[in-house]
């Protein structure tokens, strides 16, 4: 009786809760995982390659970025039931919403090319125009943009390089070398900082945007294979994941060095910050399993999802920085 009033309590509190979201990049699919056992309750096909995905800014569709199948599939961010397809997307690895809602920028990691796109809603999710295919150098992979709307920044993985865009005219302001194989890109709060995550060494190095163009501040020492970041959510604190030292590193964005380190086995990749801020979701790419982390203890649970997880989410998230 004990056994099955606690399994009815569980299942309460998932029904109340919105789901956990984990892609399985080699899967070409979504697994959709209960809130509270994060046991799997079904899996949902997408495109090939699903990366990354992420949140439209009227918060109803969740967007999941396939870039071999050149589309993006638009999810229920409450149920994971699928909304639409929107295609003729190229190679959509790594995308991002402007602040004002006014721009779509995806990055095409294969193709060595930003687009650039206007979004206007729809009667299901919504539409994209292109408006500017800018070339890249080689392996154009994270993006990050201003607050203002003003500029988007974008890692070039394999060219050692970042590039930033005016959103206005669609133009490069400039492109500058940085470290080895740049991943995850990041602008904090005040517009001023660029971070950036070095996946082929061992830091995170922070430039000053507020000159053109950006000059290297200092480089975070973290741990090896540096690749995507997550704000705690307390407005100070970073979490960077630590890829092939199989750690996570969090920084204090104001000091600018790691205060903490946590260990997470097989390959911790993307993350997201569970609304209550004690619990960090962590998906372990080589491992094939979504690591959830006690923030308190350091304890971890694992559970399987499936071929090479890549980006994890739930609407139950705290902010994102």
């Amino acid at each position: 009786m004990a056994a099955l009033a606690a399994s009815l309590v569980c299942s309460a509190a998932a029904l109340a809760a919105p789901p956990v979201f984990v892609l399985n990049s080699l899967d070409a699919n979504v697994s959709i995982l209960d809130p509270v056992t994060y046991a799997e309750i079904k899996r949902v096909p997408t495109g090939k390659e699903p990366h990354h995905i992420y949140l439209s800014p009227d918060r109803k569709s969740l967007l999941v970025a396939n870039a071999l199948s050149d589309s993006i599939t638009l999810m229920d961010p409450n149920t994971g039931d699928i909304q639409r397809t929107i295609t003729g997307i190229s190679d959509p690895y790594h995308l991002r919403f402007s602040p004002d809602m006014k721009w779509f920028v995806t990055a095409a990691n294969r193709l060595d090319h930003i687009d650039i796109y206007q979004w206007t809603p729809a009667a299901v999710g919504f539409d994209l125009k292109l408006v500017k295919r800018v070339p890249a150098p080689k392996t154009p992979s994270h993006i990050a943009i201003d607050s203002k709307s003003k500029t988007t920044y974008i890692s070039l993985q394999d060219s050692d390089q970042v590039m930033a865009i005016d959103l206005a005219t669609q133009t490069p302001k400039w492109t500058i070398p940085v470290g080895k194989t740049p991943a995850d890109i990041l602008v904090t709060p005040d517009d001023k900082v660029l971070l950036l995550a070095l996946t082929g060494d061992s830091y995170v190095e922070a430039y000053d945007i507020t000159v053109s163009p950006a000059k290297l501040i200092t480089r975070i020492k973290t741990a090896a294979g540096a690749h995507a970041f997550r704000g705690q959510g307390d407005g100070k604190h970073l979490f960077v994941s630590n890829r092939t030292a199989n750690s996570i590193s969090r920084i204090d964005m104001q000091a600018l060095k790691v205060v903490d380190t946590f260990p997470v086995p097989g390959g911790p990749d993307c993350m997201d910050v569970l609304a209550d801020g004690k619990t960090l979701l962590v998906t372990s790419r080589w491992a094939g399993k979504l690591s959830v982390i006690n923030l308190a203890d350091k304890s971890i649970k694992r559970y399987p999802v499936g071929k090479s997880p890549h980006g994890v989410w739930t609407l139950n998230h705290a902010p994102t920085l």
